[in-house]
């Protein structure tokens, strides 16, 4: 059974909403559905009315979502002029993109500005940790979802529409490398809360899910606490893991080495023999084609082994989880996969872990998130374009919302706290424009000032750029057509 912390009137770090609406001094908490929907309505419909060059531009793509959500103001929107409780204690720094700028604890990160997009404007109306809302279609949201993985009332994730549509299109349902994977392990299941929603295939079936990779190897640092109250230390491994941990296949999809592959292939065979007369000679399963896929093939594993990379590569993307992370989303692309996702996820503890920064905001970023951040993210672009893949691979940053622009001094460290009314999302390679800032924010960094994105834009715009119309419908459970990215437009302003 799932738990959810905190009572229905508390955050996930204790605070009462009404508290929260006086911490930043800046009215309502998030948008209201219908204040959310007349802002989206006052921007023209930007969906190319033909396939243009863009179209398909990008063969596969590499998700990187930071659970918890990072501060739009430490990274990619600082407000260098604002007011020392808007600003905080990091200040900014340039970037090779002139007049752009960016967190100063980033420093590498400003030197690769110019091969990516920063959206500044992106928007939606839910201020918790919707990972469900941010990856799919899924037109409105409730925290009670975010809690119930297998709801049939979600709907498919990015990657599973890809997955699904791609196997439609090719009639191969399997393929060696799966087209749909999930790194470095199922999402929140190394906290002490069950797993949330939101990577799931929801109506298109389990067999449609992101394959998820396991990781063995210990955290090697203490990550910074997450709340004043905290007891329990972390050796988290997206704080440091050493280069001896390794990649593989989660336990479902292994091997017992007691099977003699002859045995294997003769129970496969009598399973098709019985799925055949159970269904008058129907098709085989898809979740049984893709365990056998991976039962029978070294390609997966191989695309896991990231020892088989020199060191100085490993070391470039950084002794880190995530960093490892980043490293094996482009062995998986190399190998074939069409849909990488890269959480940086939660370790040990749920409440306030990863980027959700309420409490200890500044160790945190200091000694922990952004330092991991700049490292891989420029490491996987640079790896990219010296292979020839960042031109046909879309790699994008993206969260569940942003952070409130107001600091609350009240928590050991500070703290931000959530905030969808504005926030970034970094786009870059498979026909995403060079160098650009799309959209802006008032001068705190709280309400979007112009051309407002939302989640759904995003979805829609990935899908155009990977050659799937965003137009395309795929059946529920009650064979009723549901569009794939919802209401999301494709954001031609990206487009290079």
């Amino acid at each position: 059974m799932l738990r959810v912390l905190g009572s229905p009137k508390t955050l996930c770090d204790g605070l009462t909403r009404r508290e929260l609406l006086h911490i930043g001094g800046l009215g309502a908490f998030g948008l209201t559905l219908p204040a959310f929907l007349k802002l989206k309505a006052s921007e023209p419909d930007r969906i190319p009315k033909a396939k243009d060059s863009s179209f398909g531009r990008a063969k596969a793509c590499i998700l990187l979502f930071p659970y918890g959500s990072p501060p739009q103001h430490e990274t990619f929107d600082p407000k260098p002029d604002a007011p020392a409780e808007i600003q905080g204690e990091l200040k900014s720094i340039p970037t090779n993109v002139p007049g752009v700028r960016i967190g100063e604890l980033l420093p590498r990160i400003a030197r690769v500005m110019d091969r990516v997009t920063v959206i500044r404007s992106v928007t939606h109306p839910y201020p918790e940790h919707g990972v469900a809302y941010a990856v799919s279609g899924i037109p409105t949201y409730t925290p009670e979802l975010e809690t119930r993985p297998r709801d049939s009332r979600h709907w498919p994730f990015i990657g599973s529409i890809v997955d699904y549509l791609e196997a439609k299109r090719s009639g191969n349902p399997a393929p060696a490398v799966p087209r749909n994977v999930g790194l470095p392990w199922l999402l929140n299941s190394r906290t002490d809360l069950n797993v949330s929603a939101g990577p799931y295939a929801a109506f298109l079936g389990q067999g449609f899910d992101p394959v998820w990779a396991a990781f063995d190897g210990a955290g090697k640092k203490i990550a910074p606490k997450y709340t004043d109250g905290q007891t329990k230390e972390f050796m988290d491994p997206f704080a440091a893991c050493g280069l001896d941990g390794q990649f593989r296949l989660s336990s479902t999809g292994e091997l017992t080495p007691d099977v003699p592959a002859a045995r294997f292939h003769d129970r496969r065979s009598l399973l098709e023999k019985l799925d055949a007369r159970a269904s008058g000679g129907g098709g085989f399963d898809k979740f049984r084609d893709v365990a056998f896929s991976l039962l029978t093939s070294n390609k997966m594993r191989d695309a896991l082994d990231v020892s088989r990379e020199p060191l100085t590569v490993r070391e470039r993307y950084g002794a880190t989880l995530f960093g490892q992370s980043c490293l094996c989303a482009r062995r998986l692309v190399e190998a074939g996969s069409k849909f990488v996702t890269v959480f940086w996820d939660g370790f040990g503890q749920f409440a306030n872990c990863a980027w959700d920064t309420h409490n200890n905001h500044y160790p945190r970023l200091k000694e922990y998130l952004l330092p991991g951040f700049d490292l891989a993210f420029p490491a996987l672009l640079l790896d990219l374009e010296a292979r020839g893949l960042l031109d046909e691979t879309l790699v994008i940053w993206m969260s569940e919302h942003g952070r409130t622009p107001k600091i609350d001094p009240k928590p050991k460290g500070a703290g931000r706290h959530h905030w969808s009314r504005a926030y970034s999302v970094v786009m870059a390679g498979g026909g995403i424009a060079l160098g650009k800032v799309v959209g802006s924010t008032d001068k705190i960094g709280g309400d979007v000032r112009d051309i407002p994105v939302s989640p759904k834009d995003i979805l829609a715009t990935a899908f155009h750029l990977l050659g799937i119309d965003p137009h395309t419908t795929v059946p529920d459970a009650q064979d009723k057509p549901t569009p794939i990215a919802g209401d999301g437009k494709v954001r031609v302003e990206v487009f290079g």
